[in-house]
């Protein structure tokens, strides 16, 4: 049985906005009717679906809650193979993670936490518009590089607030 639409799974259309709290309930709903617990007294191929299918739906349920993960996965969806890490020819993007690389080395070493909380809401609005822009552009065919683009901040940017958190964590002992 081929991988359905991660879409399909929860009955939505392939779109980048989605109403979380919406996708969530889904989820539960549907993990709750795949939870290999149910299958316990099942034969071996019953539980072994049931484990298939209870990954199927965690793996589809954490790419489209995350917006970055959700947008490469439209990409991949219109045959736009993205690799993971491609290399930035986005020469004024690659200026904007040295400034946020440098500013964060700073926080790191004041051990500055209300700055590292100001970072992090300035990241948060960033992230922001780069969805919003994804938004605006995925489904024109015209705009795919921009689209691709746009991932490729977005990914960089997850990286990085990745980092604030484990920051926060470290100040915070």
């Amino acid at each position: 049985m081929g991988n359905p639409c991660h879409f399909a799974l929860f009955d939505l259309q392939p779109a980048f906005e989605l109403d979380l709290e919406k996708l969530s309930a889904r989820y539960r709903e549907l993990a709750r009717t795949v939870h290999p617990d149910r299958f316990a007294d099942a034969g071996e191929r019953e539980q072994r679906q049931a484990i298939e299918q209870s990954a199927n739906l965690n793996e589809a349920y954490q790419v489209l809650r995350s917006p970055t993960r959700r947008a490469r996965y439209l990409l991949t969806l219109r045959g736009h193979d993205m690799p993971l890490e491609a290399t930035v020819q986005d020469p004024e993007f690659l200026m904007q993670q040295m400034q946020w690389r440098e500013e964060l080395e700073e926080l790191q070493d004041s051990a500055d936490l209300d700055g590292v909380a100001a970072f992090k809401s300035r990241l948060k609005r960033a992230q922001q518009q780069l969805n919003d822009a994804f938004a605006r552009c995925w489904q024109d065919q015209q705009a795919h590089h921009e689209a691709e683009r746009l991932v490729r901040r977005m990914q960089f940017l997850d990286k990085l607030s990745h980092e604030v958190r484990q920051l926060e964590e470290r100040l915070d002992d």
